[in-house]
């Protein structure tokens, strides 16, 4: 072994045999979770708008999520377009690159304000009382939405120039670093658009300006005469707009029991950290499997190969320092900001047990979800990672908040 990697190598014991692909996920994870604090401490500020607004919490995991299934595809289709030789950095709209773009933005805006129509039909099934108006939430989620995508587009191209100039595999790093950016720009971008509500004349004639533009800039990419772009854009539509439905379930999950959360903020320092980690882990795994696959190195088989396997095997590994930095971090950063904690050991106990849960979920999810899209013949890359990460919001939430019951944390 080679000086560069000796350090890590009990860790690529550990892991499996790629000690590089280990320290490359790790690193990346790590810098997800600590940014996912900031989050998580964000989430804490802005309580008092979440109870002005009854409804815009339903909106928050959603949105999160949308930003990190959107461009975490991104970078894994430019990963599998290196992988196979067909990627170039090129300004022209017909290059894989510029259809990706395209796609992105175009999904961003349209999938904004499927996510307010969502978010306000649950807020109203679920009899969540005065919840704010629809155009309200469409400009919100819109305006909050593209601002918050802009940054993070900007990353997943670096990414993917880092990529080709350094040798980086993006399957590796892509998936975690957009659930951060995600993490950390989408709920402040929510919150300055909440900005934009409640002024007269201004708030409904953006909301119809917003509205008209999401619903072209969809149209305009769904028949578009560029063929991947097309593609993209008609397979991603059913999938996000599921996931949003999915991730938006997180928030009500989260909502019925925050007397816990708010009793104890410590725990939502720890919830975007929890979800992302959780999701990120997913989408490394879904990632890497999507290249395999397209590669023909990992069969489409029900019984996972031993490539598979070790891809697996890789994740669940990770998963162990990540959690256990995810709750101590979060009893730390919470005493930071004089924020009441359970305590490090219960912030432990919570995390371990919603972690087993969770990764177990997201295990499963990800090799069976990534396997059934390429047997039905549409692209994991696609598929793969939204429908990780938006079901691990809800299974995660869910996890955690049970975690939290069964140990009878936050209990008055």
């Amino acid at each position: 072994m080679s000086r560069r990697l000796r350090p890590f190598g009990r860790l690529g014991a550990i892991l499996g045999p790629d000690a590089s692909a280990a320290r490359q996920a790790l690193v990346s994870l790590v810098l997800n979770s600590s940014t996912s604090f900031v989050a998580g401490t964000v989430l804490g500020s802005i309580a008092g708008t979440f109870e002005r607004m009854p409804g815009l919490l339903v909106l928050v995991p959603a949105a999160i999520g949308l930003r990190g299934n959107i461009f975490s595809s991104v970078g894994t289709r430019l990963s599998t377009a290196i992988h196979t030789g067909t990627f170039r950095f090129s300004s022209r709209r017909d290059t894989v690159l510029g259809q990706n773009v395209a796609a992105s933005i175009s999904l961003t805006l349209g999938l904004s304000l499927v996510l307010a129509l969502v978010a306000k039909g649950i807020a109203v099934a679920l009899g969540i009382e005065h919840s704010i108006p629809i155009g309200d939430l469409a400009v919100i989620s819109i305006t909050g939405g593209l601002l918050a995508s802009v940054p993070v587009l900007g990353a997943t191209l670096g990414m993917a120039g880092g990529a080709v100039r350094f040798g980086w595999d993006l399957d590796n790093v892509s998936a975690p670093i957009v659930s951060t950016l995600g993490d950390v720009l989408t709920l402040p971008a929510l919150w300055l658009a909440t900005g934009l509500v409640g002024l007269h004349l201004v708030t409904p004639a953006l909301a119809v300006a917003a509205t008209v533009a999401a619903l072209l800039a969809l149209v305009l990419s769904l028949r578009s005469p560029l063929d991947e772009l097309r593609r993209i854009s008609r397979e991603s539509l059913p999938v996000l707009a599921t996931a949003c439905a999915v991730s938006a379930m997180a928030g009500i999950t989260v909502e019925k029991r925050f007397g816990s959360f708010a009793r104890y903020p410590a725990l939502l320092v720890l919830l975007p950290a929890f979800l992302s980690s959780a999701g990120a882990l997913g989408g490394i795994l879904s990632s890497r499997l999507g290249s395999k696959l397209h590669l023909g190195l990992v069969p489409p088989t029900a019984l996972p190969s031993r490539e598979a396997r070790r891809d697996i095997g890789l994740v669940a590994g990770l998963a162990v320092p990540v959690f256990a930095f995810n709750a101590v971090g979060a009893h730390y950063v919470a005493l930071l900001f004089n924020q009441a904690s359970p305590g490090i050991g219960r912030m432990l106990a919570v995390t371990a047990l919603g972690g087993v849960f969770a990764i177990a979920f997201v295990l499963f999810v990800a090799y069976y979800g990534t396997v059934a899209a390429f047997r039905l013949g549409v692209d994991p890359d696609t598929y793969g990672i939204p429908l990780v990460t938006s079901s691990v919001d809800f299974a995660g939430a869910f996890a955690l908040v049970l975690s939290i019951v069964a140990l009878g944390v936050g209990a008055r």
